[in-house]
């Protein structure tokens, strides 16, 4: 595979602390897209330092359609789909001329940073992010979303992506509320079958966060990563907890209200991760 086939693909909105550090990591990119969703913080002056970047504006609504929106504006074979947190490893570009389009995707997995800081381990799943461009779409899920790959050839890369979002903490809690709605509707509106074993502990209410805390710093070795584990280990337990109120709250005020479905609720303004 060359990698004229391949356009990056970001969706930004106030990532000046993050922007620069993704675009250099792509170098090896003849042509970048850059999804915006209306930046007022220097992202878009930053972005336009890189000659191979085209910066297309568009209105957010959620981040689904803002992914497809931007499939939609692609026109290489190939499109590799990035948070403007995410740094590309120098080592992909080789990887990338071994490929011989066996699958019709891949999926990548990560190191995450705290502000540099490379953790031993996270929660941070792998994604798939490198695929053929007419294939695929984008689906909600919860506060987030997925590539609908079913029934489809997915490989696995070799490189790992480094996520470190340096944005200021004041907007990451801003952030913590809505997504843990957005997941509260999805859990509510699951049969138990539907979800995986990582859910239904959620539906326990109040043992995720718990075994959250513990799992990060002694099963993922977080607790050697010194203070940037540790607030990682904080960061997460905080979410789950909030997940859990967001579920101990929807039993208890509205025990007999049939719940929203993930598919009918806008995910609103969430910028961020």
């Amino acid at each position: 595979m060359d990698t004229k086939e391949i356009t990056p693909l970001i969706l930004t909105y106030n990532e000046a602390p993050n922007i620069r550090r993704t675009l250099d990591s792509l170098k090896w990119a003849s042509s970048i897209l850059i999804v915006d969703s209306g930046s007022d913080d220097g992202t878009l002056n930053m972005c336009a330092d890189y000659p191979q970047v085209k910066v297309v504006t568009r209105a957010f609504d959620s981040h689904t359609a803002q992914w497809n929106f931007g499939l939609d504006q692609i026109h290489t074979p190939w499109v590799l789909t990035l948070d403007a947190d995410y740094q590309c490893p120098s080592e992909f570009a080789g990887e990338i001329d071994q490929l011989n389009g066996a699958h019709q995707a891949y999926a990548v997995s990560f190191l995450y940073a705290v502000n540099g800081t490379t953790l031993r381990g996270s929660l941070y799943p792998p994604r798939v992010a490198l695929f053929r461009t007419q294939m695929f779409r984008y689906i909600a899920d919860g506060h987030t979303q997925l590539l609908d790959t079913k029934g489809s050839s997915v490989g696995n890369l070799r490189s790992r992506f480094t996520h470190d979002d340096r944005k200021s903490l004041t907007r990451w809690l801003k952030s913590q509320v809505p997504y843990a709605v957005l997941e509260c509707d999805k859990l509510c509106a699951s049969r138990p079958q539907e979800l995986d074993w990582k859910d239904r502990i959620r539906l326990g209410l109040f043992f995720a966060p718990m075994l959250t805390f513990f799992y990060c710093l002694i099963c993922r070795r977080l607790i050697r990563d010194g203070k940037a584990g540790f607030l990682y280990t904080l960061q997460r337990t905080y979410a789950e907890l909030l997940l859990s109120f967001c579920l101990v709250h929807r039993r208890i005020a509205y025990p007999a209200v049939e719940p929203v479905k993930p598919s009918e609720r806008r995910e609103g303004q969430l910028h961020g991760d």
